[in-house]
């Protein structure tokens, strides 16, 4: 039963492709069965994108577009109810310590399945976006790319305290405009002892780490988060579940035989799934239940055919 936690919509994300309910359309017809849709959180003004502030975006207007897209959501899950679950949902983004009075704020206005816990800003500067911004980051971390993913690693920490976010997005994507987007960590005892922490407070709330196969698209060698982050979760007793973090739809369900390969080498047996049901461990969300499905089961879905 393939599935995905984490996709956005040309609709209402200024950097993805294809109306959303076009989107839903293709994943029922690609045989996925639960599909979360995780449109990014509104950001504040001074927070927006090269190709939001260039079309005059503001953050009144990014509120409406969320308020838009949980409404047209809504109406997209009940009307394709017979064919997939999706679980609506949003990415947040976690900037400065500030962004969890509004991060709460939108939880509490909008009734969601889920959420995703990121952070795509250091130094409230986008570690994703470009070279040029990630050299800007990591010169105000002072200049080398140890300190900057410390700072990475740090911020997470303070999303995840403050957070307990269900699904955890993109671990290490700190790693994607570096100088080596393939790059290790052994050897920067920083970097790994933070790593540690993040994992251990993952595991010991319940989190879930979703292998993100985004990265395999962008050229990466292995998905989000690599395989020492993966095994190191995985001894914690640490849950997995896969996405593809499809910003439309030539990308839903991209690189997942790949992605499935990777959980095999890891060790991986079970991938864990969100489901509309009965709370089972998380009570902010009463509706919603995480259920684990064996890795070689999901590899004979039809899907992969």
């Amino acid at each position: 039963m393939p599935f995905s936690h984490h996709s956005h919509s040309g609709q209402f994300c200024a950097h993805a492709q294809d109306n959303l309910e076009n989107v839903v359309k293709a994943a029922i017809a690609r045989k996925m069965q639960i599909l979360a849709l995780t449109e990014h959180m509104p950001r504040e003004q001074q927070d927006l994108y090269p190709e939001e502030a260039s079309v005059s975006q503001s953050l009144t207007g990014l509120l409406e577009t969320f308020r838009q897209f949980y409404v047209e959501a809504r109406r997209i899950q009940q009307a394709y109810l017979a064919d997939i679950n999706i679980l609506i949902g949003m990415e947040v983004d976690w900037i400065r310590p500030s962004s969890r009075v509004y991060i709460e704020g939108l939880l509490t206005e909008y009734p969601l399945d889920l959420f995703i816990g990121s952070v795509h800003h250091v130094h409230c500067v986008p570690i994703d976006y470009s070279i040029a911004h990630f050299d800007q980051a990591r010169d105000l971390s002072g200049g080398s790319n140890e300190k900057l993913f410390e700072d990475y690693f740090d911020l997470q920490y303070e999303m995840l305290t403050a957070l307990k976010p269900p699904i955890v997005g993109h671990f290490d994507l700190i790693r994607l405009k570096s100088d080596d987007p393939n790059t290790k960590f052994a050897g920067m005892e920083g970097v790994q002892r933070r790593i540690s922490r993040n994992l251990t407070f993952i595991a010991n709330y319940g989190g879930v780490l979703e292998l993100n196969s985004a990265a395999l698209k962008k050229g990466l060698k292995e998905p989000y988060p690599n395989a020492e982050i993966s095994k190191e979760f995985l001894s914690l007793g640490g849950r997995f579940t896969i996405s593809d973090d499809s910003h439309g739809i030539d990308q839903l369900g991209c690189h997942y035989w790949e992605l499935l390969g990777f959980a095999k080498e890891i060790g991986i047996l079970q991938i864990v799934y969100f489901e509309k049901g009965s709370c089972d461990k998380d009570v902010r969300f009463p509706n919603v239940t995480s259920k684990a499905i064996p890795l070689s089961d999901l590899e004979s879905h039809p899907f992969f055919a």
